[in-house]
C-alpha cells in the first residue's frame, strides 16, 4: 500500500490532520433570566472556550447544543471535556451532557 501524500492526508483529515471534537447540551434553568443566560454564556466562552484556544459551534435559548473543537487543526483533550463538564457543573442548569471524543470529520 502506497504512503498517502501530505495534501491528500490533509483533505482527507486523517493521521497528522485528524481533528477530536466532543459534544455539549445543557438547559437553563426555568428561573434563569435572558441577562443572566447572556452573561453565562459570555463567561463560558471567556473562561473556558478561549481560555483553551477552543471553538464552540452552537447555539439556543434556554436549551443549547454545539460541538467544541480546537481553534487550529487539532485534537481536544480530556482535560477538555472536563473542563467544559467543570463549568457547568457550577452553573444554574439541567440536563448537561458532554460526549466522548470523536473524529469530528468521520462520525
Amino acid at each position: 500500500m502506497a504512503t498517502r501524500s501530505r495534501r491528500l492526508r490533509k483533505k482527507l483529515r486523517i493521521d497528522e490532520f485528524q481533528e477530536f471534537g466532543f459534544d455539549v447540551n445543557w438547559t437553563f434553568d426555568d428561573s434563569v433570566s435572558e441577562e443572566q443566560i447572556d452573561a453565562i454564556v459570555d463567561q463560558f466562552i471567556d473562561q473556558v472556550i478561549e481560555e483553551r484556544k477552543l471553538g464552540f459551534h452552537g447555539g439556543g435559548h434556554k436549551e443549547w447544543e454545539g460541538i467544541i473543537a480546537t481553534q487550529t487543526i487539532g485534537k481536544c483533550t480530556e482535560e477538555d471535556r472536563q473542563a467544559v463538564s467543570d463549568f457547568w457543573k457550577s452553573q444554574p442548569v439541567k440536563d448537561v451532557m458532554v460526549s466522548e471524543l470523536y473524529d469530528i470529520w468521520w462520525n
